[in-house]
């Protein structure tokens, strides 16, 4: 399996990685896959329920096993919980398996998203902004220090989000070097 077979999102909650994901998919002829939406399947109940009844360690470990059964797959796009990244293996995974793309939106942008979903238990606080920007302090430099492709979300329709990531995996798979098809060639200062 070549590093370039799957394509896998990571990203904040509410940053579009499901949609943006199906879109990929399709173009790419891919299968798509969740990993919230497979621990569901597999639990058969909702994340809520998982977190009120083993906390989020308990959730944690269930995504930890279902990422390692998802990244071993090929020809898949994956998008990922936004907490899938706090996992060193997770981490491992992803990077070896596949593309990885960080789908960045700021954490205002995101809770103009998420503030009527109620699917979404780290955001059952009094201040969900607070948490979104404490989240992004957490998990920003997680999601970059891995990403192959980083697109801002910015107001930007998904369509457009996947318009952009599928001209940069284009060059990617076109043979230019990963970093300069993504940040352009490199400059001196």
């Amino acid at each position: 399996m070549s590093k370039r077979d799957n394509l896998f999102l990571v990203g904040l909650m509410g940053a579009g990685k499901t949609t943006v994901g199906r879109l990929l998919a399709k173009h790419y002829g891919y299968t798509f896959h969740d990993s919230d939406h497979e621990i569901e399947a597999r639990t058969g109940v909702k994340i809520p329920v998982i977190f009120e009844i083993e906390g989020e360690a308990g959730f944690r470990k269930r995504e930890e096993a279902v990422m390692a059964d998802l990244t071993a797959l090929s020809g898949i796009v994956l998008a990922t919980g936004g907490g899938a990244v706090l996992s060193a293996a997770n981490r491992e995974n992803l990077r070896k398996n596949g593309l990885v793309i960080y789908l960045r939106g700021t954490p205002e942008h995101l809770y103009e998203r998420t503030r009527h979903d109620r699917n979404r238990p780290l955001l059952q606080t009094e201040n969900p902004l607070a948490t979104l920007r404490e989240l992004y302090q957490q998990r920003d430099p997680l999601y970059r220090g891995m990403a192959d492709i980083v697109v801002d979300t910015g107001r930007q329709g998904v369509a457009g989000m996947a318009r952009v990531l599928c001209g940069k995996l284009d060059l990617l798979r076109a043979g230019l070097p990963e970093r300069e098809a993504v940040n352009g060639p490199a400059t001196k200062s």
